[in-house]
């Protein structure tokens, strides 16, 4: 095959010094056919090989029929079907091939957003684990929130995936900024719309802050792509060579990283997004007067075992309020109890599973009343006297008797009737 820098010295010695079809073939040793197929072709000489056959060539009927029926068949079920003897890369290769055409292709569009108008929220569990105290460590979930105009970046460790906890976490993201994104896109989270629909909690949340709350449609990550790669952005940039002492540690360094972060050139909007974001902000919607409903709630009666329960944890509760109706309110940090509007515990929220979480003073307390309990049953026995052959009878008080047989000797009623 004659090689493109022969092709071009050829066309340069025929077309720019007039040098002869057999001349140029004396010079390069090429026949003169060669030469006149050179100087008739305009595009340089390219190699193409034959299309060779494939060891799927035989078995593609056998394959299109299964597609035909279940287009999203994994290729191992499809070797195993059509008893493929040899490895699995031709298979997949020719899979990748012919299963479009059944498929079908779905085309990703590009979206432009407006300032203010959307934001896309997510879970992020990194690997690395966490010291939460009680000699335990956990992976928790990081709430990671990238606004779609500026990709601002925002994100917090929060103690588990409950409404409660992801709402305290979308606020404390969200009062961070300043102003409220139009719209906040999730995937479907149990605790945000699970079921395909906006939960209550979140809708509440949403409500109070005028914004809406949109679901990505089901299997679909690339609708929410921007938070997505942020989340692979924390993983790969991050997260390496770190450890962390507790949640808040954790935090801290994540907000320092951030800083950074935001303040790096990102490619697709040509600029910072620390720069952008008070353009996005001025768009968005104030902060309500009042804050949103968050954190974990629930209302029980205080059983004789003075503790309220708080994701796995138990928190120790004044034993003066037994038998009552109590009210437990949990943020990522503390744990407060009121009874009628009286605080009766607060407590700093462990992250841990299954602790025991006890105020000395509530435990001081439940000791005093068992003592007292214990005094009120021994008088209760020194006021009974004991018949000659031996058992307890009881002492009664003498109004008592009065009662009993409807005598009234009270001195200031019988005084009031005479008069």
């Amino acid at each position: 095959m004659l090689k493109v820098e022969d092709w071009a010295e050829i066309r340069r010695l025929h077309r720019a010094e007039g040098v002869p079809i057999k001349e140029i073939a004396r010079r390069l040793g090429v026949a003169r056919n060669t030469v006149r197929a050179a100087l008739h072709s305009d595009r340089p000489p390219k190699y193409e090989r034959a299309p060779r056959g494939s060891l799927a060539d035989t078995f593609e009927p056998q394959i299109r029929a299964l597609l035909q029926q279940w287009p999203r068949m994994p290729a191992p079920v499809i070797a195993e079907r059509i008893g493929w003897p040899y490895s699995s890369a031709p298979l997949r290769k020719r899979l990748a091939v012919i299963r479009p055409e059944y498929v079908g292709i779905d085309p990703v569009d590009r979206v432009t957003y407006e300032p203010g108008e959307i934001a896309q929220c997510d879970l992020w569990f990194p690997e690395t684990k966490v010291q939460v105290g009680a000699g335990q460590e956990r992976v928790l979930p990081v709430l990671v929130m990238t606004l779609g105009f500026s990709r601002f970046m925002s994100a917090v460790m929060i103690p588990s995936r409950q409404a409660g906890d992801i709402l305290s976490g979308m606020w404390s993201l969200i009062s961070g900024i300043g102003r409220v994104p139009k719209t906040l896109v999730w995937d479907r989270e149990s605790a945000i719309g699970g079921t395909g629909k906006v939960s209550a909690p979140a809708a509440a949340f949403a409500g109070t802050l005028a914004t809406q709350i949109k679901l990505a449609p089901p299997r679909d990550p690339e609708y929410k792509g921007m938070v997505e790669r942020a989340n692979q952005y924390l993983e790969t940039s991050f997260l390496p060579g770190r450890n962390f002492a507790f949640p808040a540690d954790f935090n801290h360094q994540l907000g320092d990283w951030l800083v950074g972060a935001n303040a790096r050139t990102v490619r697709s909007i040509q600029g910072r997004p620390v720069d952008l974001l008070e353009r996005d902000r001025a768009s968005m919607v104030p902060l309500p007067p009042v804050d949103p409903p968050i954190g974990l709630n629930h209302r029980i009666r205080l059983g004789r075992d003075y503790y309220v329960r708080v994701d796995t944890g138990d928190y120790s509760v004044d034993p003066q309020a037994i038998g009552r109706f109590v009210d437990v309110t949990a943020s990522p940090d503390t744990v407060t109890v009121f009874c009628d509007g009286q605080l009766v515990a607060r407590h700093e929220r462990s992250w841990a599973k299954q602790t025991v979480v006890t105020d000395p003073a509530h435990a001081a307390t439940a000791h005093r009343m068992r003592q007292a309990l214990a005094l009120d049953r021994e008088k209760r026995q020194a006021a009974t006297r004991h018949h000659a052959d031996g058992h307890a009878v009881a002492l009664r008080a003498l109004p008592d008797y009065d009662a009993l047989f409807g005598v009234d000797f009270d001195p200031v009623s019988t005084r009031a009737s005479n008069e």
